[in-house]
């Protein structure tokens, strides 16, 4: 992968898109796919903040002569010329951020890579709204997982004991703003997925901050939708078979990473959908 001309300095203006501009960085070696599409969500964003500024203006347009050098770069790659394929191979990456660090936060190993891993899964997550709205279940592992990073970070930058497990959501924290937390380096192998499912009934308040749990604040859940038997007299539109095709693309994706519970989990959604005309 060849070097990406470097980016002017970044106007205060688009402070809010730094950790997704950093992540792109981090990923043009490690997933390019990922590094393209963390650009395009900055330079879509961007152009919304301010297009019209010299130095606004002179940041974006250099930010767009790298997005085109590495669409040129990646050529045919079917993540980037078909969005069915982009949106799975985001988001899955994203998913097996999310469970990693859920993992060891569940195991009560916290340290620095976890917190970040927490941290750039909800940036990725941001970043597949470019290809429209998220799902309920993607704004709900967005929200956890940036809060999660915050209170992890400030217990042990208090020399507190966090909680391990889902332990509720502060409603204010400013996650944008914490630089310690975007700045740490990314494990250098890419952390595994798994299948181990939320609990949210086993839910303490929060040993740091001292917050209690709003309702419905937990970690989401990621149970495979039960699929009935029969198909009855179901018409299906051009609209159910599109979502559908879209859920085998996601579990193509998945299987590419050995994650065999959202492969699943995604083919029961289809079936779900081709028998019963819901989802």
């Amino acid at each position: 992968m060849a070097a990406l001309a470097p980016l002017p300095p970044l106007p205060p203006q688009f402070k809010s898109i730094q950790h997704h501009l950093r992540t792109a960085q981090e990923h043009d070696k490690r997933d390019p796919v990922v590094a393209y599409y963390c650009r395009l969500y900055a330079m879509q964003t961007g152009m919304k903040i301010d297009s019209k500024t010299p130095e606004c203006r002179k940041f974006l347009s250099k930010l767009m002569d790298q997005l085109e050098a590495l669409k040129k770069q990646l050529g045919d790659n079917e993540a980037i010329t078909q969005e069915i394929v982009g949106s799975a191979h985001l988001e899955n990456y994203a998913l097996k951020m999310f469970l990693y660090a859920d993992n060891e936060d569940r195991a009560g190993r916290f340290h620095k890579n976890m917190i970040k891993s927490f941290y750039t899964a909800s940036l990725l997550i941001d970043v597949i709204t470019v290809f429209g709205e998220l799902t309920d279940e993607n704004v709900k592992h967005r929200k956890y997982a940036r809060w999660k990073a915050t209170y992890i970070h400030n217990c042990l930058k208090n020399g507190e004991t966090p909680q391990a497990g889902p332990v509720g959501i502060e409603e204010d924290n400013d996650v944008e703003e914490n630089e310690d937390i975007g700045a740490t380096s990314l494990p250098t192998q890419p952390p595994q997925p798994s299948s181990s499912t939320y609990d949210p009934s086993s839910m303490p308040s929060s040993s740091c901050t001292g917050i209690q749990i709003p309702p419905g604040a937990h970690a989401p859940a990621n149970t495979p939708a039960e699929v009935p038997h029969g198909t009855g007299d179901i018409r299906l539109t051009p609209e159910d078979f599109a979502r559908a095709q879209k859920y085998c693309k996601y579990a193509g994706s998945a299987l590419q990473y050995e994650d065999v519970s959202t492969a699943v989990q995604n083919l029961q959604k289809a079936l779900k959908l081709l028998t019963t005309g819901r989802e």
